[in-house]
């Protein structure tokens, strides 16, 4: 799960997981953060459909 919360300049983004527990990542700016979305995240290791990634990459796009 993930958590996006703008606060200020920053972006924080908190990964949750039943394994890892809470991971936090701060940006400074919407291209920081996008750019980390997308190797987080890449195309071609994305377990679901490709409209399920593009839905992903638009909700960041979106913050």
């Amino acid at each position: 799960m993930l958590n996006i919360e703008v606060n200020g300049k920053s972006i924080i983004v908190r990964e949750i997981s039943d394994q890892w527990g809470e991971e936090c990542h701060t940006f400074l700016s919407r291209p920081e953060l996008m750019n980390w979305a997308e190797h987080r995240f890449p195309k071609d290791k994305f377990d679901g459909t490709e409209e399920e990634w593009e839905t992903m990459m638009k909700a960041f796009r979106e913050v």
